[in-house]
């Protein structure tokens, strides 16, 4: 599946802020984090409910933001970093809050996704990310986080594989590219 991504301003002459870049980012973050989660059912992996699809989600937004994070420690200082990444979670968390409402009612969803967030890049910190990408253990552990909320029942028994030999590498390409196109 192909997922439409801003990953260039129309107007190239502006100058944007770093808000302006992480807004983006959080944007097309979500947009690819959506894709990859439709794109699991597509591929016949079945979610037990909304709940679980949710989560699912989450996971692709941890990856993209551990991901991000380690990208932009090359390009900018540290408080520059810290604007780009603090923005990204916080609009990210806004999106969660907006769509978890509509879905299961009221709730603090933001919160608990910027908690599971924190829990799970120092997860993400604690594994390898060689030359700008990420290594087999990274992937392993994003297949891993998956396929512990899918469950391990006979139609996404192999859920892990799906993630850590296509998804995984897709999620990377595409915030990758997303990032180099909004800061060049």
């Amino acid at each position: 599946m192909s997922v439409n991504l801003k990953n260039r301003w129309n107007n190239k002459t502006a100058t944007h802020s770093l808000q302006d870049i992480a807004n983006a980012l959080a944007f097309n973050a979500w947009r690819i984090a959506q894709d990859k989660a439709i794109q699991l059912h597509s591929e016949h992996f079945n979610y037990q409910n909304d709940t679980q699809r949710m989560a699912v989600l989450n996971e692709y937004l941890f990856f993209q933001i551990h991901v991000v994070d380690r990208l932009v420690y090359e390009l900018f200082n540290e408080a520059e970093r810290r604007v780009v990444i603090v923005q990204l979670v916080s609009k990210l968390a806004e999106l969660i809050q907006d769509n978890s409402v509509d879905l299961f009612g009221a709730g603090d969803y933001g919160h608990i996704f910027t908690n599971e967030m924190n829990k799970r890049n120092i997860e993400y910190g604690e594994l390898v990310f060689n030359e700008n990408v990420p290594t087999y253990s990274m992937l392993r552990h994003l297949g891993y986080s998956i396929q512990q909320i899918m469950g391990e029942h006979e139609e996404n028994r192999w859920v892990i594989d799906q993630v850590m030999d296509k998804n995984g590498n897709e999620v990377y390409q595409q915030i990758i590219r997303t990032l180099r196109g909004l800061i060049s």
